[in-house]
């Protein structure tokens, strides 16, 4: 009985914190890695970083001084010298650390045996960042942060820049369209894309830009935000109308760039611009940003007459991708299928369009129209995303650089409701008030009177 008794007293606690760190790790892996994971892994890394690099060869042989120090105060054996190691930075979602890197290495011999360092040090992935010449960060990644998207709380974002999904190596994946003017986001049904969307149109309904929506599936994905839009137009039709306008308006504002370099020859260098950015405050006109959904109801025609307004539309939409950047418009084109089969102009208009996001799609060729052309190795991850994971998705550029991100939730009703609280932000451009969207006025409820009333008998 006493041997019972001493065996529930130890093991009961023990299995306790087993089983709780069990499910921890299962359901709240951030709690886990911060209690568990953390410590662990800081102590693999600290005993084990020598041995590693030496194993991953990391090490150079050391100087000819660091030999004759050693041999005349220890007579112990010379070993190889790994890169030195800074500080040990504990995050939320794993440890971050800086490394000198010794003469004759280079970050691509590091980068190389970081699935090495992964398993060495039990971490869930291991990314490496250049800093400076000699100077390397590794980044380790303690969880899957796409399973369970948190973004961080405290995001640096400027004008123009919206943090829109999480990358998997922890770092907030923000759009900037500063630096990547026009972007081409894919989509199935159900992957996520709507939601990427909708984070865009939130993020920006608080900055003051102009919100121009084409949505060819009569408006149901971009009406819910008609307070905050410039300008809609829910079919092909009014997608033909809306975008001479556009057209019209990116010419006029080349003309007072043009206005501004023909000045005064005695007029300072800094002032003379070839884009709107370069513009005084109060002569610069404000940015437009253009989404389209279901870019493919464009190109789609039935007729010969619905085949020249296809073929308008889409030297339009080329023009603005060319040139729209330094006028200050933007394009987000959306879509769930996009191919060179669409038609003419689909190639030369993916060309102008910097940025890629590709969530999952139902043919390889559209993940290969995404990001074939800039980063090969991207279409198979691209391919690889399951359905049970919406909102994940494989985000580059034209640089060749990709990574995989995922979208937190955002209902509805709550990116609806921003773009309402936002309503004031909407400038007034009278080009686009023809274009501008009827916002229906909301029923205001009457409260409940808190003593109902009783009828008064005769």
């Amino acid at each position: 009985m006493t041997d019972l008794t001493t065996l529930l007293e130890v093991g009961g606690p023990v299995a306790a914190l087993g089983g709780g760190a069990a499910y921890a790790r299962a359901k709240h892996s951030g709690v886990y890695w911060s209690t568990v994971g953390l410590p662990i892994s800081t102590a693999r890394l600290l005993s084990s970083y020598g041995s590693v690099m030496e194993a991953c060869g990391l090490t150079v042989a050391p100087s000819r001084l660091r030999m004759l120090a050693v041999k005349a105060t220890t007579r112990r054996e010379v070993r190889p010298v790994p890169p030195r190691r800074g500080i040990i930075r504990p995050t939320s979602t794993g440890l971050r650390l800086r490394l000198r890197l010794a003469p004759g290495q280079e970050p691509a011999d590091v980068a190389a045996s970081a699935e090495r360092l992964r398993h060495a040090w039990g971490v869930h992935a291991v990314y490496v960042t250049t800093i400076k010449p000699g100077v390397v960060e590794l980044r380790l990644v303690g969880f899957d942060v796409l399973r369970q998207v948190r973004m961080p709380r405290k995001v640096d974002a400027e004008f123009l820049q919206v943090p829109v999904a999480l990358r998997e190596d922890a770092m907030p994946f923000v759009r900037d369209y500063r630096a990547v003017p026009h972007q081409l986001t894919l989509g199935a049904t159900l992957s996520g894309k709507s939601m990427y969307l909708r984070h865009l149109i939130a993020g920006l309904a608080l900055q003051p830009v102009a919100l121009v929506g084409i949505d060819c599936k009569r408006g149901v994905e971009l009406a819910p935000f008609a307070s905050r839009l410039s300008a809609l137009a829910t079919d092909p039709e009014q997608a033909a109308e809306l975008l001479p306008v556009l057209v019209k308006e990116m010419e006029d504002r080349y003309d007072l760039i043009k206005a501004r370099q023909g000045i005064a020859p005695n007029t300072p260098a800094e002032e003379i611009t070839s884009d709107v950015w370069g513009l005084p405050e109060s002569e610069r006109p404000v940015p437009i940003v253009l989404f389209v959904d279901e870019v493919a109801e464009l190109f789609l025609v039935a007729t010969r007459k619905d085949e020249e307004r296809r073929d308008e539309m889409v030297t339009q939409l080329i023009r603005l991708a060319q040139l729209g950047r330094a006028a200050g418009i933007y394009l987000e084109v959306c879509g769930q299928r996009f191919g060179a089969e669409l038609g003419k102009g689909a190639t030369m208009l993916r060309a102008q369009l910097t940025g890629r996001v590709c969530h999952r799609v139902n043919d390889e060729a559209s993940a290969k129209m995404a990001l074939g052309d800039i980063a090969p190795e991207a279409v198979t991850a691209a391919c690889a995303i399951a359905p049970e994971r919406p909102g994940l998705a494989v985000a580059g550029d034209t640089s060749g650089g990709w990574s995989r991100i995922r979208t937190p939730y955002l209902s509805l009703g709550d990116a609806a409701e921003t773009c309402r609280e936002s309503a004031h932000l909407v400038p007034d451009l009278p080009a686009l008030k023809p274009f501008q969207p009827d916002v229906p006025v909301r029923p205001v409820e009457t409260p409940a009177p808190a003593v109902r009333p009783r009828p008064v008998a005769d």
